[in-house]
């Protein structure tokens, strides 16, 4: 889409969100770009972040495992504990009240589902039974042989980090049963290990909100904000509501903005500017 087709696809966006009576919300790692969390996008936008896993030559994919909390404990919990740290130090942006108000205002109410690990939407007030965090999140530890099943908050961890080697100085958090190194709660890539059980609850919660929206015959309306095709997770879950509610699609994305349903609308750019535009319109 070009730029000069993007106020009508605003004004077009406001219409779909105005004529509908429920609300789901789809975001991706895009929607935290304008909070000021890093994109990890490309093996480049990720070692920007942390340059000293660029110098070793560890990507996203290898940081991002459970065979390196095996591996290398200390360098595991450099990096998700440099996460931990920032995603609790970081503000979500003005679109996340954007969104809860248009939600608020829904005959039928408003549910999140999110690939987001960062834990902004409950930061920023969203009713945790409305929240489905289809990867986990930062904020709940497992033990990482998951010896009992349990997981558990990590507000008793608090990280200290070495940036420039991207290693944890302190001790790490144990799990409370057995011991052992925990870890966050987040499925990593090639995860076996993973405990579902937080994601388990709130899929049920979802889905018998999107139950009752389908016996009410309700309009439902996707916001979906960037969500792109690397990691697909979101568009599939998106693709499924528009297969089986008939749901109308919002596409929030500056790179991959394409839509293919007649009634979809495709809005080419970050997801705070599309959303504060959109909100202009919706007066």
């Amino acid at each position: 889409m070009s730029s000069a087709t993007l106020p009508a696809a605003l004004d077009a966006a406001a219409a779909c969100i105005a004529q509908a009576d429920a609300l789901l919300v789809a975001a991706g790692a895009g929607m935290g770009v304008d909070s000021g969390l890093p994109d990890f996008r490309g093996p480049e936008g990720f070692w920007r972040a942390y340059p000293a896993l660029g110098r070793a030559g560890i990507d996203f994919y290898s940081a991002a495992s459970p065979a390196t909390f095996r591996r290398d404990p200390a360098l595991a919990w450099g990096f998700y504990g440099h996460r931990l740290a920032l995603y609790r130090a970081t503000q979500p942006h003005a679109g996340f009240a954007l969104l809860d108000a248009w939600g608020r205002r829904m005959r039928h109410g408003w549910a999140v589902f999110t690939s987001n690990v960062d834990g902004h939407f409950q930061q920023a007030g969203t009713a945790p039974a409305a929240l489905l965090e289809c990867h986990g999140a930062i904020h709940h530890l497992q033990c990482l042989d998951d010896c009992r099943g349990a997981v558990w908050p990590a507000t008793g961890f608090v990280p200290e980090v070495d940036a420039a080697h991207c290693r944890l100085l302190n001790a790490p958090p144990r799990c409370p049963h057995c011991g052992a190194l925990a870890r966050p709660n987040i499925l990593m890539f090639g995860d076996g290990d993973w405990n579902p059980q937080r994601e388990e609850v709130q899929a049920a919660q979802l889905q018998q909100w999107l139950a009752g929206l389908r016996r009410a015959g309700a309009r439902l309306a996707v916001v979906e904000l960037g969500a792109g095709t690397a990691v697909p997770s979101v568009r599939h879950f998106v693709q499924g509501l528009q297969r089986s509610l008939g749901a109308r699609l919002v596409r929030i994305n500056p790179r991959e903005p394409a839509v293919h349903g007649a009634g979809d609308v495709a809005v080419a750019d970050g997801a705070l500017a599309a959303l504060q535009a959109i909100a202009q319109r919706m007066h």
